[in-house]
Parts: structure tokens; C-alpha cells; sequence
């Protein structure tokens, strides 16, 4: 198996969602812009968010395994993918990649 980076790359937030559809929260996520981890053995990473890990799962095991080319040809990266967690009022988007060299030249 391949060894996969996430990479926290951009969140975006509905406020006017938030005010109307949610319960106050004192705290709702601890990512960061440039956040990164390792998938190894298509793992959650310790530490990475279960429920954005839910939203990309398969994506990072499908990686893992050797396989890419999602949605024919959707990534300028065809071993990688742009996957957003399923926080709908604050959602990440996150960049999954393979960071073995040798699989880019199978």
C-alpha cells in the first residue's frame, strides 16, 4: 500500500446557515489552513478529524491501493483527489495524494 498526505487546503464558512440551522457551539474545529497527515496502510491518521475521515475514506484506500483517476480525469493530478469534510456549515476542503515516488511511474 501506498502512504497518502492530506492536506487541510481552504475552509469555508455559512454564517447566515449557522445562525439559522445550528445550536451554538463554543468550539467546532481544530484544523488549520496547511494542516497536514499521513495515511499509512489507509488509516485515519491519529489526530485527523473522524467525521471529515468519513467524508474521504475511500478515496485515501482507493490511493493507497494504486488506484486514481477519478471521475474521468477530474484532477490535474489523476493519483489525487480534492475532498471536502461533510461539516455543512464550516466545511475543509482537503487535498489527498499519494507521496510514494514510485507509484507515479507505474
Amino acid at each position: 500500500m501506498y502512504k497518502v498526505r492530506i492536506t487541510a487546503i481552504r475552509q469555508t464558512e455559512y454564517p447566515d446557515l449557522s445562525a439559522k440551522y445550528e445550536n451554538p457551539l463554543e468550539h467546532a474545529c481544530d484544523v488549520r489552513e496547511g494542516d497536514s497527515w499521513v495515511s499509512v496502510d489507509a488509516e485515519r491518521p491519529e489526530g485527523f478529524c473522524p467525521s471529515a475521515w468519513s467524508s474521504m475514506k475511500d478515496y485515501v484506500l482507493a490511493l493507497a491501493n494504486g488506484k486514481g483517476y477519478f471521475h474521468d480525469g477530474w484532477m490535474r493530478n489523476p493519483k489525487s483527489a480534492m475532498i471536502s469534510c461533510n461539516d455543512g456549515f464550516r466545511p475543509f476542503s482537503f487535498y489527498i495524494e499519494v507521496i510514494e515516488p514510485d507509484y507515479f511511474s507505474a
